[in-house]
């Protein structure tokens, strides 16, 4: 068996597989449940003062966001399809970026930016071995 030592840069593959388990679980479940919950709790108050992205309507732009949000945290908390839920996640984060937020200073957007790096790094490596993507052998 290696030993690995805080110098190395290598690393084994349950470390591998246990940081992203906590990189998909982290940011996926604080995403759904702070953001994506609360937008469906206001939706009757946000559907008409939502941002209106590439003018779809505030109403339809929210339904996006809330899929994204909910359903594709979901799937990235499971480790299910986790790459293709990480695309529609990192859409909606550089919308944030870019759209809503375009007016503002670029470290306003710090949450955002904080996502999009995370789900980008998700997109990247993958859900790791502990997901249901990893025991399905996908």
């Amino acid at each position: 068996m290696k030993r690995y030592s805080f110098n190395s840069i290598n690393y084994s593959s349950t470390a591998f597989n246990t940081a992203m388990l906590l990189l998909r679980v982290s940011f996926g479940a604080v995403l759904m449940v702070k953001h994506g919950f609360a937008k469906l709790m206001n939706f009757a108050t946000l559907e008409h003062t939502f941002y209106n992205f590439m003018g779809l309507g505030p109403k339809f732009s929210l339904i996006l966001i809330l899929f994204a949000e909910i359903f594709c945290s979901l799937l990235i908390v499971l480790g299910l399809f986790t790459r293709w839920a990480c695309i529609p996640l990192i859409i909606a984060m550089l919308v944030i970026i870019y759209g809503a937020d375009a007016g503002k200073d670029f470290l306003e957007s710090e949450l955002a930016i904080f996502f999009l790096t995370a789900f980008a790094a998700i997109l990247f490596c993958g859900p790791g071995g502990i997901s249901v993507d990893g025991m399905i052998g996908k």
